[in-house]
C-alpha cells in the first residue's frame, strides 16, 4: 500500500490534535534514523501523541528507512513498528503474507505455496521431520532467512519479523485491551515499563481466497517454525475475548495469509 506525498501535511495537523496519522514518511524526505524523548515530535514523524489513545504516547519514538518504531521499554532493547507491513496507519490491516512468503497474493493454501509441493507433507525449505518434507527434506531450519522475511524484504535490514520470543516478552511486559481505533477493532498493547502504546488491528487470517474472523480477531506471524509440526510456524494471536485475547500459542499453517509487525534492535 503507497504512502501518499501529502500524508505528511495531514500529519502535522494529527499531531497538533494528539494523534497519529502516519507510520512512514514520504520517500523523498531523508530516510536516516530519528530519535524523539520526552514526548518531542518537532519533526513531525508521526511518532509521538499526547492522548494515549492510540499508536504511542510520550517516551522513545523514531523513524528508520521510513518507516516509525516505538520503544516499549522491553529487557531486549527490541523496537516494535506502529504499522503492518503493508500499511500506512496502525490501525490499517495492511498487506498479508503466507509464512516465508515475501509477497501477498490473492489465494492462501497449499497449492499456492512457495516451500511445499501442493501438501503439507511435502515441505522443500524449513522442515524439522522428514515425514514432512518432500521427498524426505530435513535442513532443521527454524528461522526464517532475510531474503524469506517479508519484514526485512518490504522494510529494509534491520528489520524483520518478531520472534517467538520476542512475542513472549511482549506479552510479558505489557497490558492490553480490545478497543477501536478509526472506526477498526483491535488491540491496544500498553508498556507495563514506560506507558508507551502500540495498536495490533483484527486483521484476520486468510485462507483459500476468504478471510476469516476479520473484526474480531487477528493472527501475526512470527519468523519462528513450529518444531514439532513443520508444516505449521508460530505466532501471536489476538481477540475480544476477555480471558485469552492475547496468546503466543497461535500456530497457523504455514500457507495461510496472516499479518506481519516488524521489530528491530536498538
Amino acid at each position: 500500500m503507497k504512502v501518499k506525498s501529502f500524508w505528511s501535511v495531514l500529519l502535522l495537523m494529527s499531531v497538533c490534535a494528539g494523534s497519529i496519522s502516519s507510520c512512514s514518511k514520504d520517500d523523498t524526505e531523508e530516510n536516516k534514523p530519528v530519535v524523539n524523548n520526552d514526548g518531542d515530535s518537532s519533526n513531525n514523524s508521526g511518532g509521538n501523541s499526547g492522548d494515549n489513545s492510540g499508536g504511542n504516547s510520550g517516551g522513545k519514538s523514531g523513524i528508520t528507512d521510513g518507516h516509525e518504531w516505538v520503544d516499549l521499554g522491553l529487557p531486549s532493547g527490541t523496537l516494535w513498528a506502529t504499522c503492518n507491513v503493508g500499511a500506512s496507519k496502525p490501525e490499517e490491516y495492511g498487506d498479508y503474507f503466507a509464512w516465508g512468503e515475501t509477497e501477498t497474493k490473492e489465494n492462501f493454501d497449499w497449492s499456492t505455496y512457495k516451500y511445499c509441493n501442493g501438501s503439507y507433507t511435502t515441505m522443500t525449505k524449513y522442515c524439522t521431520h522428514s515425514t514432512h518434507g518432500h521427498f524426505g527434506t530435513e535442513d532443521n531450519k527454524t528461522e526464517l532467512e532475510a531474503t524469506d522475511d517479508a519484514a526485512t524484504v518490504k522494510w529494509g535490514n534491520g528489520w524483520q519479523m518478531p520472534s517467538d520470543a520476542q512475542f513472549n516478552e511482549l506479552i510479558a511486559n505489557t497490558t492490553s485491551e480490545w478497543t477501536t481505533e478509526n472506526g477498526i477493532k483491535g488491540r491496544k498493547i500498553t508498556s507495563k515499563n514506560n506507558g508507551i502504546k502500540i495498536f495490533l488491528p483484527g486483521a484476520g487470517t486468510f485462507m483459500e481466497g476468504t478471510n476469516f474472523y476479520g473484526d474480531n480477531s487477528g493472527r501475526y506471524w512470527s519468523r519462528t517454525l513450529h518444531v514439532n509440526y513443520p508444516s505449521m510456524a508460530r505466532g501471536l494471536g489476538i481477540s475480544n475475548s476477555q480471558r485469552d485475547g492475547i496468546r503466543t500459542d497461535s500456530d497457523s499453517d504455514r500457507c495461510c495469509g496472516q499479518s506481519i509487525r516488524p521489530v528491530r534492535k536498538q
